[in-house]
């Protein structure tokens, strides 16, 4: 065994797959009639993703409790949509927002605080425009409408190696735990270290596998959403070169709900790929000075299953 799989079947081991006595007791104690499920799900806020048109297509937007993953071409908008998410999760409660803060998981450096600040000016900038009314009168949120409050909700961490990704979502629970604001993780991208440096394809797929499972039971835990942005790869199908989300076949099975966003012509669009309880569905957006916004139409067109 080489020092890589030294290190992988180390962090494997460090994502506590197997459940010990206490949390077995807990298990059993924590069971749930489905009415009370359904309940909870129904008042559930979500969070919007400044689209209406692609709010719809996810039932309201993106769910706590759940994990999404969001996949496309370089370009197309993930990393735009992540920082919206990371601004829009923090919309206080008055304005029908969940008035939470973000954790940030970038492995690519493609974070940018000054594009990160002209996302919050336009978030606050529809605040007032949608509550013009609400927000005179709600004087002790005026303080908190302000660019410097949005980054300051951002917990950003800096990821160079697979290694110190799985040693983050690790360090989670615990951070979580200290910090019960936060209500939405975003991984940008989950993918980028295990394509590069991982050579062994089968302890990858563990390994993922484990940390998957983990961020799914923080989800539910800590009522937070959990969104994992990923890469497109090539796969030979059916006699030609098809483009595809990274990790593989098995790695779908690792998220809730899948959103691919790509490009039709000019026009970007996103399409859910993957629900529990939404009907497969697309719809264009836009990418604007603001973030992300409809493309001006609202209408979703529905697709086939691919």
């Amino acid at each position: 065994m080489n020092h890589t799989d030294e290190e992988a079947y180390a962090a494997l081991r460090g994502c506590d797959m197997a459940p010990n006595k206490t949390a077995q007791k807990l298990l059993l104690q924590g069971a749930q009639n489905a009415w009370d499920m359904l309940s909870e799900e129904q008042s559930q806020k979500h969070i919007t993703t400044g689209s209406g048109s692609l709010n719809d297509i996810l039932g309201g937007g993106i769910h706590c409790k759940e994990v999404t993953e969001i996949g496309g071409v370089p370009g197309v908008g993930k990393t735009q949509l992540g920082i919206q998410l990371a601004i829009n999760v923090q919309i206080p409660v008055d304005y029908g927002g969940l008035g939470g803060k973000a954790v940030y998981i970038d492995t690519e450096g493609s974070f940018m605080v000054e594009r990160v600040y002209q996302i919050a000016e336009g978030c606050i900038s529809d605040i007032m425009e949608y509550f013009p009314c609400h927000h005179d009168k709600a004087s002790s949120g005026q303080e908190n409408l302000q660019p410097e409050s949005f980054l300051a909700g951002i917990y950003y961490f800096r990821i160079c190696s697979y290694t110190e990704q799985i040693a983050v979502i690790n360090y989670l629970e615990k951070f979580l735990g200290e910090h019960k604001d936060v209500r939405i993780v975003i991984i940008d991208s989950v993918t980028f270290h295990f394509r590069q440096d991982f050579e062994d394809l089968a302890l990858r797929t563990r390994v993922l596998s484990g940390l998957s499972l983990k961020l799914m039971k923080l989800s539910k835990a800590y009522n937070l959403a959990v969104v994992l942005l990923n890469q497109v790869t090539t796969k030979f199908t059916e006699g030609s070169f098809q483009l595809t989300l990274a990790l593989g076949d098995s790695w779908s099975h690792s998220c809730t709900n899948r959103l691919i966003l790509y490009w039709k012509g000019n026009e970007r669009c996103a399409y859910l790929d993957k629900s529990p309880s939404l009907p497969v569905a697309s719809t264009p957006y836009a990418v604007t000075s603001k973030g992300v916004r409809d493309a001006g139409s609202s209408s979703c067109k529905r697709v086939r299953v691919m």
